[in-house]
């Protein structure tokens, strides 16, 4: 009987330390972490170059540089380069006449109306640029989307200077000072 007991106690010690160790199995098991591929010198030229903008150059506010390559007068998509990055918008259908190009993956939207264009980052709910003309904007025309072309020429652009009117003799002698 006591042999018995004895081996019910070891059976049941055993099963009870072999599902123990079962358990912990995954824990102590040793897992081979790869060691991060190393940069070639080659890739990093590459990689810090950033892409070549092309298309026509809009100056905006603040120092801000877009360039957009692409006929908005008969496009559906334009590709917008901003950043150092190139994206593909779409146009999409308005009801206040502007054109909108817009890109639901990347958040960026461009809105293009006869005096100016406006970028918009919808994911970020930020304007990051404003007052963007091309240089025959600049120059007094209007931009060159199919709203632009419904309307009449802005006559003065947003980026210019105004120019200085010279002061007529009835001003400057009210100007100057009665002795």
């Amino acid at each position: 009987m006591k042999k018995l007991i004895l081996a019910a106690c070891i059976g049941a010690f055993t099963l009870g330390t072999a599902g123990t160790v079962m358990a912990q199995e995954p824990a102590h098991k040793t897992t081979t972490k790869k060691a991060p591929a190393k940069k070639s010198s080659k890739a990093a030229p590459a990689a810090a170059a950033a892409v070549t903008p092309t298309g026509e150059k809009w100056q905006c506010e603040l120092g801000n540089v877009l360039y957009i390559s692409g006929n908005m007068l008969r496009d559906e998509v334009l590709s917008v380069h901003w950043q150092g990055r190139d994206y593909k918008l779409p146009r999409q259908t308005t009801v206040t006449g502007a054109d909108r190009y817009y890109d639901a993956r990347s958040g960026l939207d461009l809105v293009v109306i006869p005096s100016k264009a406006m970028l918009f980052n919808h994911n970020l709910g930020q304007r990051l640029a404003d007052e963007c003309q091309n240089a025959e904007m600049q120059a007094g025309g209007a931009a060159p989307t199919q709203a632009g072309g419904l309307r009449a020429p802005v006559t003065a652009p947003l980026l210019a200077t105004p120019p200085q009117q010279p002061q007529s003799d009835a001003t400057q002698q009210s100007a100057a000072p009665k002795q």
